[in-house]
């Protein structure tokens, strides 16, 4: 099982092929993005909780939603230790079980782009704001390590996606030629050179 009390970029490369499974919907994780919490300038914690953030600063196997872009919701895993506000954001997955029930949430979509992108994820499992602060292992909230686990040579690295500053981290990891994850786009917010890091 993944050691969620470890720091956000120790988790994120472990999720890959992680099963995880809500709403009657089971996605196998492709693509993740790690968060270092209030050490972190990209993070949604780095200037300490607020009241939409609060489930960011909960236990381990706190799922922390919120609303991107005021269309959107994006999920992470809350993952070190309690009260710094780290967490993994779940990118992308390949729906594995409830594809039915997905493409009812994401009608005239492909298959293979049904939990594409943060958005399109959070869609495809059925979150709203309401599931946020939700806890794995409860609520039907659940993650299983896969069966067998990704191999090294096939988890691949970079930039971050959409964020302004601290983008050039490597801290997105994903399954090398996966059909299912992201496409990368550079913030045009992002700040020049950034090396804060």
């Amino acid at each position: 099982m993944i050691d969620l009390d470890a720091p956000s970029l120790d988790v994120a490369p472990c999720l890959l092929g992680c099963l995880l499974s809500h709403n009657g919907v089971t996605l196998r994780i492709t693509e993740v993005e790690a968060y270092g919490g209030t050490t972190d300038p990209a993070a949604h914690a780095f200037i300490g909780p607020r009241p939409r953030t609060r489930d960011l600063f909960g236990p381990p196997g706190t799922l922390y939603c919120y609303l991107s872009h005021g269309l959107h919701i994006c999920g992470n895993i809350v993952c070190g230790r309690t009260g710094e506000g780290e967490a993994v954001l779940l990118r992308a997955a390949e729906v594995v079980h409830g594809r039915e029930r997905a493409r009812s949430l994401r009608p005239g979509v492909a298959d293979v782009a049904l939990a594409r992108g943060p958005g399109n994820l959070g869609r495809a499992i059925g979150w709203t704001l309401a599931d946020s602060g939700g806890r794995l292992g409860a609520g039907g909230l659940d993650l299983a390590s896969p069966a067998e686990p990704v191999a090294p040579d096939r988890v691949a690295s970079g930039p971050r996606v959409g964020v302004s500053v601290a983008w050039q981290r490597p801290w997105r990891f994903w399954i090398a030629a996966d059909p299912s994850v992201s496409a990368y786009r550079r913030s045009p917010r992002a700040v020049s050179g950034d090396r804060a890091w």
